[in-house]
Order: structure tokens, then sequence, then C-alpha cells
């Protein structure tokens, strides 16, 4: 296998690598199933660091084309991936929410998810986990040997190893970070309340996107905050509406999903982020930044909001859960400056600190390199799944439904008619063990559009099966509303 190196090129030599094998593929010259070089051989041939054999195989295997084969080697994939066509069609109406204190739903609502989803033969559409590492057993194993030490009570920030190893890790995303920059989180939900705790009193006015991840409104409502949804176009948040709202109503915190939104699987661009880092700065109102499923794209994407931030406006969001497993319960987050302090202490005084043994067990994962792998079979399973979801909504979704296009994460956005009653429809659903999340509860005051979140972490034959039964009740349900107008516009000329 020949491969042409230009030295002298901008383009990373990882990339040029990928490029060259993906043609090879393409052009017929590997076959599917064929075995490529060792990364030691192909590094000694190429004359370049085995690291970046490594990166140009992973990202590979997060485009789908080739896979790793346990102890034999990286193989080109005899899987295709299927074709799509790749044209997200998500285009909301711009109407800005005002959510006023008052009401909380999220309880009795994660409840009855969590307890459908518990049904046998059930088709989880809703919920988004990946699947645990085949090697979980293994590598807890081996970060339980010092049994002692875990016994131990330990700082409230967390464990210092373990955020060493985060700040190296966002330092490759393009953050300036130390281990004194980070607090180790019960899961993101917990930094998000000890953020938002922090930063905003009752009556205070906070803006979100519309939609965005109910749990947050759920926080944000608990606190007695004023919430304003600013509507999402393709692009991201509605900027100019930002702006408006940032001046008429000075809101104390902005709450943003900058990569992989939540639901809609957007990520926003590199302009958008300065353009909306500025807003921040001019109106003096700080930046909450949750990007829980950062590290699952398919793609490159642009460095955070937070690694734009000159002024300490913004505090960052991560998590383990969604790239692990939920159930360890490890996430983390960003506080430079005046803020870190009183957020340490306010977390000390709800759970003293994390799970030692959770934290021991995503530390062995990131030192042992294996958390690195586990990512890039993750995102070649999920590209896969997502592609097989769009054609399968292509086939039997009304031509009326719309959705997003996500470069990665575990969830697209699927906008619906008006006139589509999704609260029957989901009920309906469940009568026949598929199971959906409702579009409202993404919405301040569930006062948005009809829509759905999907998530395509999923076999494909279960992507096919729920999909094909969604089909099936949008049509009846626009059919239906298709009689009623005809009934309505009959009876106007009758009068």
């Amino acid at each position: 296998m020949k491969i042409f190196l230009d030295r002298q090129s901008p383009k990373p030599i990882y990339l040029q690598i990928r490029d060259r094998i993906s043609c090879l593929i393409k052009s017929g010259a590997l076959q599917q199933g064929d075995r490529l070089p060792s990364i030691r051989s192909l590094a000694e041939n190429l004359q370049v660091n085995k690291l970046t054999i490594i990166e140009a195989y992973n990202v590979l295997e997060a485009d789908g084309v080739i896979c790793a084969r346990q102890g034999s080697g990286y193989f080109v994939n005899t899987q295709p991936l299927v074709s799509a066509n790749l044209k997200p069609t998500f285009a909301p109406e711009q109407e800005v929410i005002i959510k006023e204190p008052g009401g909380n739903s999220f309880f009795d609502m994660h409840v009855a998810r969590v307890q459908a989803q518990a049904q046998p033969g059930m088709i989880d559409l809703s919920f988004g986990f990946p699947c645990p590492p085949k090697n979980i057993m293994q590598i807890s194993k081996r970060a339980l040997k010092q049994v002692d030490v875990l016994c131990k009570y330990d700082l409230p920030q967390g464990q210092l190893i373990l955020r060493r190893q985060i700040a190296q890790m966002l330092v490759h995303q393009g953050l300036d970070v130390s281990p004194e920059d980070l607090i180790i989180t019960n899961g993101s939900e917990q930094a998000l309340s000890l953020a938002m705790s922090h930063f905003v009193q009752p009556g205070d006015w906070v803006i979100v996107e519309a939609p965005t991840y109910y749990g947050a409104i759920a926080i944000l409502e608990n606190l007695g905050a004023k919430i304003i949804g600013i509507p999402m176009k393709p692009e991201g948040m509605n900027l100019e509406l930002l702006e408006q709202y940032l001046k008429s109503h000075r809101p104390k915190l902005i709450y943003t999903i900058s990569t992989l939104h939540n639901p809609t699987g957007l990520t926003t661009t590199q302009t958008h982020r300065q353009k909306l880092l500025a807003l921040a700065e001019q109106y003096e109102c700080p930046i909450l930044e949750d990007n829980a499923y950062e590290g699952l794209n398919f793609e490159p994407v642009p460095a955070p909001i937070k690694a734009l931030d000159k002024h300490e406006f913004v505090t960052y969001v991560g998590t383990f859960t969604k790239t692990l497993m939920p159930g360890l319960r490890v996430g983390y987050m960003v506080v430079t400056g005046k803020h870190y302090q009183a957020i340490l202490e306010r977390k000390l005084v709800h759970d003293i600190h994390v799970s030692t043994v959770s934290q021991a067990i995503v530390s062995e994962f990131l030192a042992s390199g294996h958390y690195r792998r586990h990512l890039s079979q993750l995102r070649a399973e999920n590209i896969q799944s997502r592609n097989i979801m769009v054609q399968a909504m292509e086939r039997y979704f009304p031509a009326e439904a719309k959705w997003t296009i996500p470069k990665g994460g575990l969830f697209l956005w699927v906008q619906l008619p008006a006139d589509i009653p999704i609260q029957a429809m989901t009920k309906e659903a469940l009568s026949e063990n598929v199971l959906i999340f409702c579009g409202s509860a993404f919405f301040p005051d569930k006062q948005g559009y009809p829509a759905m979140r999907l998530t395509f972490a999923n076999s494909p034959q279960d992507i096919e099966q729920g999909i094909s039964v969604l089909g099936k009740l949008l049509k009846k349900h626009l059919d239906k509303s298709g009689e009623r107008r005809n009934k309505y516009q009959t009876l106007v000329h009758s009068i």
C-alpha cells in the first residue's frame, strides 16, 4: 500500500493518511475484509510517529470504513455504511418563549420513562446511552487494586490524578485549563445544578435555547428562575433575538449546548460561538456551556466557547456518562477565576465528593488508552445507526416531517406538522412497545411546536421497527387532520 505524504501541506499528516486510505477503499484497491498494515509497520514505512497512524486509523474507524478486531488489527469494514440522503430539513418558527416561575414535572416524567424503559420487548427511542465497554470488568478490577485508598474521604473537587487526565484531554480540545480549574461532579446534572444555583437567584431571568435539555429547565424551574427560550435555527441559537432579550431583560445567565446539542443534535460554527461570547461580554452575562456529548462527534468540531473565553465569562461542563456508562455518574466542570471557590464549597455540602470507585474506573480508562479506542468504536457504530435511522424515516415518515442530521451524538430531532397531537401519538406508540420522548418536554413551559427526540443508539432491527410504527401513526393522524380540515371547509362553504 503506497501512501504519498506532502509534508509541506497545511493539512495534518494523519488526515492525509486517512484520505489516501479512503481513496484506496473507494477505488477498490482495498477490498472489504482486507487487513490494513499494522500501526508499527505503516509508521516505519511512512517515517512517522505511531501516534500519527493511530490518529488516522481512529478517524477511519469513526468514519465507519474500517474496524478494529481484538488482537488481529484493522480491517476494511465488511458492513459499509447504509447510504442515506443526509440533507437536514429542520426549519422551525422563530418565536421566543417566556416562562414565569412555577411548575416542575421533571420527577414524574423521568420516573415514568425509566419504568417504561424496563418493560419487556420495549423499543426505546427516547433515552440515549452508549453500550458499556466490553472490557469494563477488566478495567474496573485493575482500577480497584488500591482498595485502601478508595475507602477514604477524598477532596470535594475530585481525585488529582483524574483532574490531571481531564485537563490534558481538554487541552487537546483547545481549552487552556489546569487541574486546579476542575471540579469532578456526580454527572453533568450536578454540575449544571451547582453552576445555576451559584449564578441565579429566584426571580432572575435566564436565557436558554428552545428547545433545550429538559433537565436544565427543571433545575431553573426549581430555582424559581424566569426562563427566556430563544428559538434554535439550523446554525444554532437565534443571535438577533438573543441580543434583543439581553438588552431588554438583562438576564443573569445564558445556558447553551454548543456541540451536539440536546435535543436537536446541532453543532454551532466557530463564528456563531465567537458572536455568542461577544454578546455575553457586551451585556456582562455569564455563559454556562454544557457539552455532554463532546467526544461523540463524527468529524472535527470547533473548539468550545470556553476556549475563546479570555475574561472568565464561561463555565464549561462535560461528562463521561454519555460516553462510558451512566451508572458511573462522573462528570466535571471547568470553573476559572473568582467563582471556583464558592461553587466548590457549595458542592462540599451536597455530597462531600464523587464516588472514589467511579473516579478510579474512569481514570484507568483514560490512563490505559482504552477510552480513546472506545470512543472510536462508538463513533463508528453511531454513524451507521444514524444513517440507518435517516433512511428508515425517508421510507416511513410523511413528507411533512422535518428533521436534523446530527454530526455525532446519540439523538436527532424530528419537527412535526402543527396539527399532530403529539401527546396522544406518544401514548399510542407506547401501546405498540415503542418509547419516544415527546418534544414538548424540551421547551420552557412545554410551549414549543410538536416534535420528537429520537435516539439512534439502537440495533438496526429496533430502529427499523420503531420508525415503521411511528411512520404509521404519523400518517394516520395526518389523514385525520386532513379530514377535519375538509369537513371544516365544507361547513364554511355551506354557510
